[in-house]
């Protein structure tokens, strides 16, 4: 059976030492204005601004250099996450006036679950424990577009500063090794963690 198409960017699933996902997160703020689209599941950067209260800005990850986290959810207040104006919606349109709030999984030992491109030469089981990129994508109106990159898309590789590490295929008996593969990975390159990154094994 084909792998389903249905690309949900990166969601948090357990942590390195095995436990499960717990939810926690951390309050970022997003500046009125900013021209960039956010959805449940984008990775982030920050921005090196805050809101008014002191809450760090967060901004789209650009696709090199280190990522701060992942959305896990969005709002238009600080103590709402969630948008009042449209309940229809759960992402964040470019350009709003208003200040906009997100919840962000940004702590490095989250392994994460993503869906891989369909662009050529899928991954394959050698690559498990090497690093490689991720491709941005469009939301859907309700969840993230990204997703991680195909072998055509990016060789994987030992090199430390590739941004995620591939730490295996995702056992589902609805998942396999091919196009639109539900992969876990790690950020490897995290703004908190020590270091750069870790080249792959």
């Amino acid at each position: 059976m084909a792998n389903a198409n249905k690309p949900f960017g990166l969601r948090p699933v357990a942590y390195l030492n095995g436990a499960s996902y717990n939810g926690q997160t951390r309050l970022y703020s997003i500046a009125a204005s900013y021209a960039t689209a956010l959805a449940v599941g984008d990775p982030v950067i920050s921005s090196g601004t805050a809101d008014t209260n002191g809450v760090p800005g967060i901004a789209i990850y650009g696709g090199t250099g280190a990522i701060r986290g992942v959305i896990a959810g969005l709002g238009k207040y600080e103590g709402l996450i969630a948008n009042p104006s449209n309940l229809d919606i759960t992402y964040r349109p470019a350009s709003d006036p208003a200040v906009w709030y997100a919840m962000v999984c940004d702590d490095p030992n989250v392994v994460f679950e993503v869906q891989e491109n369909s662009n050529g030469t899928a991954l394959a089981a050698t690559d498990v424990g090497l690093n490689t990129i991720l491709k941005s994508g469009t939301n859907n109106g309700f969840v993230s577009g990204w997703l991680l990159s195909s072998a055509t898309d990016a060789s994987p590789a030992t090199t430390a500063t590739l941004a995620v590490r591939l730490l295996g295929l995702v056992r589902r008996s609805d998942n396999a090794f091919g196009a639109y593969a539900k992969w876990l990975i790690q950020i490897n390159v995290h703004e908190l963690a020590h270091g750069t990154g870790a080249a792959g094994v």
